[in-house]
């Protein structure tokens, strides 16, 4: 076949209407181009044009739909970390699409068995996925652009949300055509979020050992494709269309911005699926295994690993940086998304070994006229060497999970000592995290329930976790939920039980809702979603981890819609700046007895209750649309006590009347009652909260 020398860029597989351009970066002796034919037939061009370590070359005549993988000549040197083999066929760490699935067996080993210093003479080709070539081109409509303080994240896994869902055609749930769907998009704008935050929806790879119990990887934390759309995730795929996910996924963002989503993407740029020394050779690995991965400077044979999984992404090296900014440039542009959350993040500002502010990777998101202007939120921490929780650390550009917010609101909730004074901080944005290095209360994304844990009805269903389903004598996932005084493990019929925790989620939705910065829930949460006491069903996909439309608790969801269309109504809870505290008119913190909080007060271990008094006067006049917005001042009186308390409510601006507005006690989290002026008593009830407004 013939080949022309082509170009160094873009790196990939990029398709004109002449022919196809194909580059790659591979620190090999040889890089061969293997194209595959319908019926898996393999034809070998060698790549001989090089610029660096960039392979490429031009074929005429090659268009989309084509199949193609990559085998690398040279030295097989684990000592030295180098793992040439050209008996392995990889994938195209820029492929836009894969086709295929991962066959386990010692064919997909770079090393020999019993000798991982020894190459295998093993082929791969008939168990490992092909890159596909692809046309990108798409035209998108208009995004949405929500401010980060009008902003309502919703975390949702892109299979599970309509895997059982009545209203979608049963060919497209579990897919993105499904997420897609009208009756998908009604619950989410019914909701009145904002944006959703998908779980990973890069090409992955299920992991051998779950294979071998009958599981896989469903959360997708185990990238193998950085600019591939997972292909299991498409009707079109299931349809017998490859390739056919790209346009799939291009039309979902079109169908969710349409709706006035923002579409985030949760990424995984800290490990690749190809695991430690002992993992399979599937791509970035027999391309350039230096390049990509972090190395033990003590024995190149082994790899760092910050990230539990085995290997780290080297984010201090340029081939790799590279392949990050290109391919969260190309997820904003070329597919549509509207910014990313990054999994354990740290692990790519450890350059030298330790977490550093100062690296290349933040200075090229600082620097990019793409991927600054984009949403960019951190999982803060990681399993790194000494310094893995840098919650607050974070350059301006970013918003952070506040894992401070998520322990302090569940600890406050469950009625420990000593909470008061950190309940008030999160509350208001967490300022003691932020607001020194100039940033913002949206700089906090508060969550109390994520995938990764229990959800909200198991949180306060549970005692301890039960994940036995994993196949990991119930080892695996964090146990540290502590009681809740649930009266009973798991379901009960008890109807004393059942309020007292329908009583506790509606107080922290209430207290998620509220807050200064970036509420996301979880998806479901607002259903009523168990997962049956599984706290880390990252293995199950299954009817553990989907979502139950069947029996969804529809009191619950229409109390969620309406704390969040309180927040998008009421600007007063959605600050872009710190307030000081009680000496302004706008901020005040006061005890049960109507007295503004003291010293003492704060410093009090038994205190679980206060009032917090908003005053909506200098709160922004319109929203994002021009619409009016109001005013109005705000009570929210607190009480995590096991007991009744009364408050006496202060004074609110020109004298008016306190309106009761929200009631966690009641079953439809409705207050009743008429005004009531300042000096009167409200009776919080157990756990609960009352929000009154004056308007």
């Amino acid at each position: 076949m013939k080949i022309s020398s082509g170009s160094p860029f873009p790196l990939g597989a990029t398709p004109s209407p002449d022919g196809t351009n194909f580059a790659v970066v591979s620190g090999g002796d040889d890089v061969v181009l293997c194209l595959f034919d319908a019926a898996g037939g393999e034809t070998r061009v060698p790549l001989e044009e090089r610029d660096g370590d960039v392979r490429h070359g031009f074929l005429p005549g090659v268009g989309a739909g084509q199949a193609y993988g990559y085998r690398v000549g040279g030295p097989y040197e684990p000592g030295r970390g180098l793992r040439c083999n050209p008996a392995k066929l990889l994938l195209d760490p820029y492929a836009r699409a894969v086709a295929g699935e991962v066959r386990y067996g010692p064919e997909i080993l770079g090393y020999a068995a019993g000798n991982p210093d020894a190459p295998s003479g093993l082929d791969s080709g008939g168990h490992v996925p092909r890159s596909l070539v692809v046309d990108t081109a798409h035209q998108f409509g208009e995004r949405p652009r929500h401010a980060y303080a009008d902003t309502v994240i919703y975390e949702v896994h892109v299979k599970g949300f309509t895997a059982t869902h009545p209203g979608v055609p049963g060919e497209l749930r579990g897919t993105y055509a499904g997420l897609a769907h009208d009756a998908a998009l009604a619950h989410l704008t019914g909701l009145g979020v904002t944006a959703v935050e998908l779980l990973p929806v890069h090409q992955s790879v299920p992991e051998g050992l779950l294979r071998e119990r009958g599981l896989t990887n469903y959360w997708g934390y185990n990238t193998i494709g950085y600019f591939a759309p997972h292909a299991g995730y498409s009707a079109a795929v299931r349809a017998g269309r490859p390739g056919g996910q790209v346009a799939e996924f291009q039309a979902m963002v079109d169908a969710l911005h349409g709706a006035g989503l923002e579409v985030i993407l949760d990424v995984v740029f800290n490990h690749t699926a190809e695991g430690n020394h002992l993992g399979p050779t599937l791509s970035h690995r027999g391309l350039h295994n230096p390049a990509y991965y972090r190395l033990d400077p003590d024995d190149l044979r082994y790899y760092v690993d910050t990230t539990g999984t085995g290997n780290s992404l080297n984010a201090g090296h340029p081939v790799t940086l590279q392949l990050i900014m290109d391919s969260l440039r190309y997820w904003l542009t070329e597919m549509g998304v509207d910014g990313f959350r990054f999994d354990l993040a740290p692990t790519l500002a450890r350059q030298e070994g330790g977490f550093d502010t100062l690296s290349a990777f933040f200075d090229l998101v600082a620097q990019d006229p793409v991927v600054s202007r984009a949403k960019l939120i951190a999982e803060p921490w990681d399993v790194g060497q000494g310094d893995s929780y840098d919650l607050g650390r974070f350059p301006p550009l970013w918003s952070e999970w506040n894992g401070r917010y998520r322990d302090v609101m569940r600890d406050f909730w469950r009625s420990h000592d000593g909470l008061i004074g950190e309940f008030a901080a999160r509350f208001a944005g967490s300022s003691d995290l932020y607001q020194a290095a100039g940033r913002r209360p949206t700089a906090s994304v508060n969550l109390i329930t994520v995938h990764d844990g229990f959800t909200l009805a198991d949180l306060v269903s549970y005692d301890s976790k039960h994940n036995e389903a994993n196949g990991e004598d119930n080892h695996d996932g964090t146990d540290d939920n502590r009681s809740w005084n649930c009266g009973a493990e798991g379901p009960t019929a008890d109807p004393e039980v059942v309020a007292l925790r329908d009583r506790q989620r509606r107080a922290m939705l209430t207290t998620l809702l509220l807050s200064f910065g970036v509420p996301m829930l979880l998806g479901g949460d607002e259903l009523g979603r168990t997962q049956r006491g599984n706290n880390n069903a990252y293995c199950q996909d299954n009817e553990i981890s989907w979502y139950h439309w069947s029996a969804p608790d529809r009191q619950l969801t229409a109390f969620t819609r309406t704390l969040i269309e309180l927040r998008r109504t009421h600007p007063v809870f959605r600050r872009r700046r710190f307030l000081t505290g009680v000496e302004t008119a706008e901020l005040g913190w006061f005890t049960p007895a109507g007295t503004p909080m003291t010293i003492d007060d704060w410093r009090d271990p038994g205190a679980r209750c206060l009032t917090l008094y908003l005053d909506g006067a200098d709160a922004p006049d319109q929203d994002e649309q021009g619409d009016p917005l109001l005013d109005d001042d705000f009570l929210i009186t607190v009480n995590a006590w096991w007991e009744p308390v009364d408050f006496v409510l202060p004074g609110a601006r020109d004298g008016r009347a306190w309106q009761p507005l929200i009631d966690t006690y009641e079953p439809t989290g409705s207050a009743t009652g008429g005004a009531v002026a300042a000096g009167a008593r409200v009776t919080v009830r157990p756990r609960s909260i009352v929000v009154l407004h004056a308007g």
